[in-house]
């Protein structure tokens, strides 16, 4: 059971917190199937573009390049999961960015024409954003070990 202490230190809910670390590792695994259909296309994995067919024609257009990018965006995915669920000031401040990007993007699609799904990612998106920048999220977060309690370990 949690003491006093701990629970006026974290007090975000367990659940919240745990579903967007889990989200990283489900962008994560998206970035890398993106990755891998379009540095090999024509393989069977190519079915779920089906959900996306305009997106995979244009990506294809640039498929190296697309490609090793969504293996950047899995890689930062990776680590900003790890920063979250250590509860590192970094892998708070990576989640702040990683969505401040998605909104971007949301804002350039309704500005497309795609309101359905660049609205409801707005929408989404500015919640989530409006969730991390709350400051029952953000102190949960330190900036790091400092020297003196490295090599200690607390039950986070």
């Amino acid at each position: 059971m949690p003491s006093p202490e701990s629970a006026q230190k974290r007090p975000s809910s367990k659940r919240a917190f745990i579903g967007v670390g889990v989200f990283f590792y489900f962008a994560m695994t998206m970035a890398l199937y993106a990755a891998i259909t379009l540095l090999h296309p024509g393989t069977a994995l190519d079915n779920l573009w089906s959900l996306n067919p305009d997106a995979h024609r244009q990506l294809l257009l640039f498929r190296k390049i697309a490609g090793f990018g969504f293996i950047i965006l899995a890689a930062m995915a990776a680590v900003a999961g790890i920063g979250w669920f250590r509860r590192r000031m970094w892998g708070w401040q990576l989640a702040v960015f990683g969505m401040s990007a998605q909104i971007m993007g949301d804002c350039i699609n309704v500005m497309r024409g795609d309101f359905l799904r660049g609205g409801s990612g707005l929408l989404i998106g500015i919640a989530l954003l409006a969730y991390l920048l709350s400051n029952k999220v953000r102190e949960n977060f330190s900036p790091g070990e400092n020297y003196a309690t490295a090599g200690q370990t607390d039950a986070r």
